[in-house]
């Protein structure tokens, strides 16, 4: 019987690794009073499942972000957000892309969840984006899309989360039956659709969406391809080119500009940011690199470089600074776009390794066009893109109110 009993006979098994013990190895106590609605679910795993929930509790508190409510009540009050994805990025809380510039993240009762409630929960991401979109479907039904009478259509939800309904185009999509389709997302309670014919209205209502008090989300607008979105690739002399041009210009330029309260002193100093136009219309991003001083240079379309003494040595394309082999930066370990630290400083010699886009003397006539006192727009001057060619000078247009209608002696071939 002994040697049967070998075979039958059921292992001991370890004890299970306690809250108190799993925290406490953490330098975590379990007397919080959060804890206590979460610890039944605690007692249903095993033990690597417990030092994996463990970890999660360590996570939040480490960072500082609450614990999350029960599943069982979480599950019945969940979500989806649209948010720039340099927000997400920022925040450090659960998101993924979903489009370009656009991130999606989760509210479970109010709150943007972690990443690490999930596994207090013990389920997936994929489970509740899931379950978030079916529950943002069904507080959908009933709501009609809003005609402006621009012809194109607004979605306007009691949630004050309209953006988001992006993510469901069978709300939508049949609205412009055979034509193509395009959508924009300005703010987080607007949700803008329109046929291409009326694009130049899109372009109107993202512009006067932005300059109102609600929550920026992004002003690219989006063409709609089969089940997909992309940024509405629009090429000159397309009258809503050079408007959707400067709509994606804003969007990185706010970007840098948060990102620019960020940055400590001692990794250098951000090169300012900004957006002038050539004598053909076209917007150009640019920035200004100061001499004598660790310089974060963002990724523009142009670089002006500017003398220890004050002179400016031209505006030079950017794409052209690897020729200058000698000068080389180091990537900023920072969220949003990015930026490249340089210490040092082109000579004049190397400079002239690149191409030009506007020699010094140019680069100091827009300096002191800058300088001069700006014209203030009038109340509701703002222009159709299709009939001016470009942006309106109302203060919600990407640019700069000193830099709008300048005009460059030599430009590129654009």
């Amino acid at each position: 019987m002994a040697f049967f009993s070998r075979f039958f006979s059921t292992p001991e098994r370890a004890p299970l690794p306690t809250l108190e013990e799993l925290l406490g190895a953490r330098s975590l106590t379990a007397d919080l009073p959060e804890l206590a609605p979460l610890k039944a679910d605690f007692l249903a795993l095993n033990a690597a499942e417990r030092a994996h929930w463990a970890d999660a509790i360590a996570d939040l508190l480490g960072h500082g972000w609450p614990l999350p409510p029960v599943w069982l009540d979480a599950q019945y009050e969940l979500a989806p957000e649209l948010v720039p994805s340099w927000v997400a990025e920022k925040e450090g809380l659960y998101a993924k892309p979903v489009f370009e510039g656009l991130s999606i993240r989760i509210r479970a009762c109010g709150q943007v969840m972690p990443a690490a409630w999930l596994a207090i929960w013990g389920v997936t991401a994929a489970e509740v984006t899931d379950r978030a979109l079916e529950q943002l479907l069904e507080h959908s039904k009933g709501v009609a899309f809003q005609r402006l009478p621009s012809g194109i259509y607004q979605g306007r939800f009691p949630d004050g989360f309209s953006a988001s309904r992006m993510l469901l185009p069978e709300l939508w999509r049949g609205l412009f039956p055979g034509q193509n389709t395009f959508v924009a997302v300005p703010s987080r309670d607007t949700l803008l659709v329109s046929p291409q014919v009326l694009l130049p209205k899109l372009v109107d209502a993202v512009v006067k969406d932005l300059a109102g008090p609600g929550p920026r989300l992004l002003a690219t607008i989006f063409q709609q391809i089969d089940d997909k979105f992309m940024p509405a690739n629009l090429q000159d002399p397309h009258p809503i080119a050079q408007p959707q041009r400067e709509l994606r210009q804003a969007d990185l330029l706010d970007a840098y500009r948060a990102q620019e309260a960020e940055l400590t002193s001692d990794l250098g100093v951000p090169a300012p940011v900004g957006v002038l136009k050539t004598q053909q219309g076209r917007s150009v991003s640019m920035a200004t690199w100061l001499e004598g001083q660790p310089t974060l240079l963002p990724e523009t379309d142009l670089v002006g470089f500017v003398a220890r003494n004050g002179q400016p040595l031209g505006l030079y394309f950017s794409r052209t600074l690897p020729r200058i082999n000698e000068l080389r930066g180091s990537l900023v370990e920072i969220w949003g776009p990015r930026r490249v630290r340089y210490e040092g400083f082109p000579t004049v010699a190397q400079l002239e390794r690149l191409e030009c886009f506007a020699d010094g003397d140019q680069m100091a006539g827009i300096f002191k066009a800058a300088q001069a006192p700006a014209q203030r727009a009038q109340p509701g001057a703002y222009q159709d893109p299709a009939a001016s060619g470009g942006m309106s000078g109302q203060a919600s247009s990407p640019v700069p109110q000193h830099l709008r209608g300048l005009s460059l002696g030599r430009q590129d071939k654009d």
